[in-house]
């Protein structure tokens, strides 16, 4: 079992930044693939960010490309999204999910997530 709390979010201007945090229980954080999702206003959710096991390989929706970062401590069960040059359309409840048996960026693959932060960019 993995519990996953978000935190972070907020309200910000256009061109702005935010850094998401999300905090994991249990003791093998590194055994597992984190991603990060959003659900904007009356539309699906959708991949934005993963990272692997070991940190070693990233992949990224291709709308955020150059614009936010994913990271990880497994030392501290801690994934990051760092969000730069925030655009309106960025705005969504963001949420921090965990998968178990290797790299996805499909939700349904995902085992745990936590109950999402909001972000909001204002134009």
């Amino acid at each position: 079992q993995v519990q996953l709390v978000e935190s972070g979010g907020g309200l910000v201007q256009a061109g702005g930044s935010l850094r998401l945090s999300c905090a994991a229980s249990g003791r093998t954080f590194d055994h597992y693939v984190m991603g990060w999702f959003r659900q904007g206003p009356g539309k699906d959710r959708e991949f934005v960010a993963a990272v692997s096991e070991s940190g070693g390989r990233t992949g990224y929706l291709d709308s955020v490309k150059g614009r936010f970062t994913i990271s990880r401590d497994n030392t501290k069960n801690m994934v990051y999204l760092q969000m730069n040059s925030l655009k309106p359309e960025d705005t969504a409840v963001y949420y921090c999910a965990a998968r178990r048996l290797g790299w996805s960026t499909g939700s349904f693959d995902y085992d745990y997530w936590g109950q999402g932060t909001q972000v909001t960019v204002s134009s």
